[in-house]
């Protein structure tokens, strides 16, 4: 395939953009040479701008569970964009979202609308600490909720230690709030807890990690985490960025049976366009302004084009008795041609999948944390990602990314992907 209209606009964004991306992993670092340029998308399939046609597994890393320019959500859009496209007023519309959000996922009476699941989840711990009158957050390496500086937390070096900025930027007061915890360790967890006695405000998690690659969680982890917050106070706030509307109509809450304190939400709640929301019980929900004392605002919070796109999303979702299935029934089918082809060439590897999430890791041992995923060998990954692209199948250009599954796939995607599959794993 040829890149050169590609290759010529990043050379040119590099001079007005830093990096020439606005979000780091664009760039292609992770995997070496040049990042493609999409032009447009639809159901399937994203073209660049040299022409190129790929297969997409990324879908703008996860809202596009039905496939991209879903037309229902972009009848939505344009609809409303005749209307206006910004008020800073409230609308029928965000009442009508609301509700339909809070009828479909479990355990919450409330939600607040904004614009991205890094705002989503910085709102949900200020919110946390305002209820519990406490200041320390537990997260998990591995775990990324955003670009927040409470989550911008690297290890410290020893499981109950205080965590340490991991950029520039951050500040050790601010590091000094965050404790870091292992995931899928509830050991872990359980001995941070109790060195720090009445102090934590929250234990924030993605219950299926997807930024280290999909990793779901071991049987009694996320049971153990609701266990210890109800033990000592502490508020458990499941990150679904990823994985509301997306794993199961009302998220892992409903898929493992476990219910959080506080649920974030973005990608898929908003139909591709910018949007987070956070989601809770009336007597957390209750803190915030106006309401309370806990002040979180924005102007373009509730925006009437990005309302009617999720409402159009969550509207589809929950109408389709079958989409579910179908996604797992998908990503099962490729689980299972990736592994045999690579088996048949004896490429080590790690498949972890949890309905419509899949990742590849290029690792002898199970993956069940950051530190198992850090182990994959990341140079076959780098040939692994050229192969696929060479031949019209976009991934996510990093080996700690998950792959999002969408319902527009075909079964000749699959095979196709497949195949591709087979044809690299005989150069691995």
């Amino acid at each position: 395939m040829l890149y050169q209209r590609s290759s010529a606009l990043f050379k040119e964004a590099q001079n007005v953009i830093p990096g020439g991306v606005n979000s780091p992993v664009r760039a292609f670092k992770a995997v070496g040479g040049t990042p493609i340029f999409a032009k447009s998308a639809k159901g399937a399939y994203v073209y660049d701008e040299d022409g190129n046609r790929f297969i997409d597994y990324i879908n703008s890393w996860g809202p596009m569970i039905l496939g991209h320019a879903h037309q229902p959500v972009v009848d939505a859009v344009i609809e409303k964009t005749k209307e206006g496209t910004s008020f800073g007023m409230p609308t029928a519309l965000e009442t009508e979202i609301a509700e339909l959000a809070v009828s479909m996922v479990p355990n919450i009476d409330k939600i607040r609308f904004v614009n991205s699941g890094t705002e989503a989840c910085m709102s949900a711990i200020r919110l946390a600490r305002g209820y519990t009158q406490k200041d320390k957050i537990i997260k998990f390496s591995g775990c990324y909720h955003g670009h927040s500086d409470s989550f911008l937390i690297a290890a410290g070096s020893g499981a109950v230690t205080f965590g340490t900025p991991n950029s520039p930027g951050v500040t050790q007061g601010t590091a000094k709030d965050t404790l870091l915890a292992r995931y899928n360790d509830i050991e872990n967890v359980r001995e941070i807890v109790e060195a720090n006695p009445n102090e934590i405000a929250a234990i924030i998690v993605e219950p299926v990690a997807g930024n280290m690659g999909c990793i779901p969680p071991v049987e009694g982890f996320l049971e153990g985490l609701r266990t210890l917050c109800s033990a000592h106070d502490i508020l458990l706030i499941f990150d679904e960025v990823m994985t509301g509307f997306r794993l199961a109509k009302g998220g892992v809450q409903q898929l493992k049976g476990v219910d959080a304190d506080i649920v974030c939400f973005g990608k898929v709640v908003g139909g591709g366009l910018p949007v987070g929301a956070f989601a809770s019980r009336n007597e957390i929900m209750n803190h915030l302004a106006p309401n309370g004392p806990v002040y979180q605002a924005g102007t373009l919070s509730g925006n009437p084009l990005a309302m009617a796109a999720g409402l159009a999303m969550l509207k589809s979702i929950n109408s389709d008795k079958g989409l579910m299935n179908r996604l797992d029934e998908k990503t099962k089918y490729l689980r299972n041609g990736i592994a045999d082809a690579l088996n048949k060439n004896n490429v080590v590897h790690t498949i972890n999948s949890i309905g419509s999430m899949i990742s590849v890791h290029f690792s002898e041992e199970p993956v069940v944390d950051f530190e198992s995923a850090a182990k994959g060998n990341n140079d076959t990954f780098k040939t692994f990602f050229h192969g696929m692209l060479s031949r019209g199948i976009y991934i996510a250009p990093s080996a700690f990314e998950s792959w999002f599954i969408t319902d527009a796939l075909t079964y000749q995607d699959l095979n196709e992907t497949i195949a591709a599959v087979e044809e690299i794993a005989k150069e691995l």
